[in-house]
């Protein structure tokens, strides 16, 4: 009950983090071009350290976009090409990519088991919350209230957000969730949920 309250009671937090998006998905597929050699021309990347962008909430994207902008995420490579971005490109290209169909791959067998379980119900003893509960059953995520879409996101960049939010490397979750969430998980069920995940659908 304790989780269900607490997740409730964040909702507020991520809705105002996002901003108000109408892109333009036609100029969004031209601008995407330069984005391209790393997420895939429609947003489903081949190389498993780049996330797959195919249809995620035009909201999560752009926020993400706006935080390499403001340097509240740190990539090199991302900071680079956000700088360049105007609210509008950020709009259109996010635009671009949630109308695109996103691909699944496989999760490792002899990690799908203890996958499925914390993706679902979490951990009891120690804290960790089921993934299900803000990502959906299926992995598509609740834009309205901020949270993206997971399913068939590639297990190696999951495994690395997670650990990085572990670490508080990553910190641009709103209430700290992800961070604290990441933070009772043991490098097994980061490991296992992540391949899981890649699997989803």
């Amino acid at each position: 009950m304790k989780k269900v309250l607490l997740i409730v009671s964040l909702f507020p937090f991520f809705f105002a983090g996002q901003a108000a998006v109408a892109g333009d998905a036609a100029a969004g597929q031209t601008k995407a071009a330069s984005c391209a050699a790393c997420h895939g021309m429609d947003g489903n990347s081949a190389a498993p350290n780049f996330p797959k962008l195919a249809g995620q909430a035009e909201s999560y994207t752009v926020k993400q976009l706006q935080d390499f902008k403001a340097g509240n995420l740190t990539d090199p490579t991302m900071n680079a090409m956000a700088l360049a971005l105007s609210e509008t490109d950020m709009a259109d290209i996010a635009a671009y990519y949630a109308g695109q169909t996103g691909s699944t791959g496989t999760a490792a067998s002899d990690q799908a088991e203890l996958g499925d379980l914390i993706y679902r119900a979490g951990n009891a003893s120690s804290g960790v919350a089921a993934c299900a509960a803000c990502h959906g059953p299926t992995g598509s995520g609740n834009p309205q209230a901020g949270f993206p879409k997971v399913s068939g996101q590639h297990a190696q960049y999951t495994e690395a957000q997670l650990n990085n939010f572990r670490k508080a490397a990553r910190a641009n979750d709103a209430g700290s969730m992800m961070r604290v969430v990441a933070g009772k998980m043991s490098d097994a069920e980061i490991a296992a949920v992540s391949q899981y995940i890649q699997g989803l659908r």
